[in-house]
């Protein structure tokens, strides 16, 4: 896994379905034993996903796939807990803390190739998956069962794009309502952000969220462009976004090197966050005369955010990241 893992892939394995296995696993005509879990659907839904497929999912949808992390957020986030999830591990380190796993799911491979098979054999009601893959990769997974793919992200509109996504998994589980209300807290607690950035004088300070990564002893910098999902949060608080740089079209991330960071202004604060020892930033960058020559440096504006919160994640990594941003640039007493 590369030290910053990336928020998608664009290939998913074509590996064999055991298709008849799967099939067969899925449902019953007679009455069910117990009540269908709460904001499970009392009928059948179709619904339009980020390809513009409508996709028709059956009553009752309760065992869920989820083949990005992001996805995993949004099921718990209205009620369900899924039942198989690409990368369980890496879920843990890098968004356990924002947003912690619920239950105990069945790890179904990476989030670059999940397991066919691992998934076949979980027989769920729905897989859920975000766009960025070849639209030929989801046939092995359709013949196992629905498939909503949501957009995952766009540098047009982040937090509305996550909204929708949000939406698309409660109306696919029958849970609308439970999205909905996530949305209004969140939104409420971003007023009361609002408002304390602008008690503590902090409105309008210039803040660069990046990664760091280390390929072979020459250090490349991902910073978060406009568009990006947590400058879009942090902007919506009353913060500015400080890199100057263009970001891709979906997730509103640039590329740069070490150099490339003396475009930043002398009074930007720099945003990063690392996984246990891996950090970049102190390990790689602490003998550099580039970095260590760097106004904002010289300055202590340089901030590790807390481990396990998910950077391209829905309203709950969002909640904890800013709050740790609040908490690290005006502490409370």
């Amino acid at each position: 896994m590369p030290q910053r893992p990336a928020p998608f892939r664009p290939l998913l394995a074509g590996t064999a379905v055991l298709t008849a296995l799967a099939l067969a696993a899925c449902g019953t005509t007679e009455a069910p034993a117990e009540s269908p879990a709460p904001g499970a659907a009392s009928e059948s839904v179709t619904v339009t996903d980020a390809r513009g497929q409508e996709v028709e999912i059956p009553a009752g949808v309760e065992d869920v796939v989820a083949l990005e992390w992001a996805v995993v957020e949004h099921l718990q986030t209205v009620g369900v807990e899924p039942v198989g999830v690409a990368d369980v591990a890496g879920y843990t380190d890098w968004a356990g803390t924002g947003a912690p796993l619920q239950g105990e799911p069945t790890d179904v491979g990476t989030r670059v190739e999940p397991s066919i098979d691992a998934i076949a054999g979980l027989a769920p009601d729905l897989i859920v998956a975000v766009a960025g893959r070849d639209a030929g990769a989801y046939a092995d997974l359709e013949a196992i069962a629905p498939v909503v793919v949501l957009q995952g992200a766009d540098a047009a509109a982040p937090l509305e794009t996550m909204y929708d996504d949000l939406r698309l998994v409660g109306q696919a589980v029958g849970a609308e309502d439970a999205a909905e209300q996530a949305i209004t807290a969140f939104e409420a607690h971003v007023d009361e952000l609002t408002a304390t950035v602008e008690e503590a004088g902090l409105a309008g300070t210039s803040l660069a969220q990046m990664d760091g990564y280390d390929n072979g002893g020459q250090i490349a910098i991902r910073p978060y462009a406009e568009g990006a999902l947590l400058p879009a949060a942090f902007e919506a608080i009353g913060f500015e976004n400080g890199w100057p740089g263009e970001g891709d079209a979906q997730y509103g991330l640039g590329a740069t090197d070490v150099e490339g960071l003396s475009t930043l202004g002398d009074d930007t604060h720099i945003l990063y966050m690392a996984v246990g020892d891996d950090d970049v930033f102190v390990n790689q960058l602490a003998d550099n005369a580039i970095w260590t020559g760097l106004p904002t440096v010289q300055a202590g504006n340089v901030h590790r955010l807390p481990d396990g919160i998910w950077l391209f994640g829905g309203v709950d990594s969002l909640t904890a990241y800013l709050d740790a941003l609040v908490e690290t640039l005006a502490p409370t007493p």
